[in-house]
């Protein structure tokens, strides 16, 4: 599937998601190959542990994060990043409000459908 996307994508005109409570996010511009999304997580709030067939980088755009990436753990804070093969397990804790932006390759089909 391939969605023809603007150029600009503009936050304050993007619908917010809510995944569930204290977790919702925003699918930014995407074709068949990458898709960007902006989420938003409340202190406290997890991410389950899980594994999917797409490359993932992410952004710690706001906030603190203990990421965990197959068997390690990290603690991320604003600025920092990381980088998850296909089907790794992760899953992140939100340690105070923060937010992610996570680029996937290919797009994730399951945001959309």
């Amino acid at each position: 599937m391939t969605t023809k996307q603007a150029p600009y994508q503009l936050s304050s005109l993007i619908t917010e998601e809510q995944i569930k409570e204290g977790l919702s996010r925003q699918i930014f511009g995407y074709d068949d190959q990458v898709m960007m999304v902006k989420v938003f997580f409340k202190k406290d709030v997890i991410g389950d542990l899980h594994a999917h067939p797409h490359v993932q980088v992410s952004y710690v755009a706001e906030g603190s994060f203990e990421v965990y990436i197959g068997d390690e753990t990290q603690i991320l804070r604003k600025g920092d990043g990381f980088y998850i093969k296909p089907e790794t397990i992760h899953g992140v804790k939100c340690l105070e409000d923060g937010i992610l932006v996570d680029v996937f390759n290919p797009l994730r089909d399951d945001f959309i459908s």
